[in-house]
């Protein structure tokens, strides 16, 4: 049986941690981050967890090797 390929356009947006958790990093942090309050530039430092995603099975799917 062949090896089972990486989706390589998941597996460069999303990391898989240690518990098997899929994080992302946030939207809107690209340019303008002068507009952007302190507070939302602090939050959008965090990671986005995509374990609430309706895709998790999907993205588990395509990154076989992450799991």
């Amino acid at each position: 049986m062949p090896k089972l390929k990486t989706k390589k356009a998941i597996s460069k947006r999303f990391r898989v941690t240690k518990n098997k958790k899929i994080m992302a990093n946030r939207a809107n942090r690209r340019h303008m981050m002068a507009d952007k309050t302190p507070k939302k530039r602090r939050q959008l430092r965090r990671k986005l967890s995509a374990d609430v995603s309706a895709n998790l099975l999907n993205m588990r799917k395509a990154m076989p090797y992450g799991q």
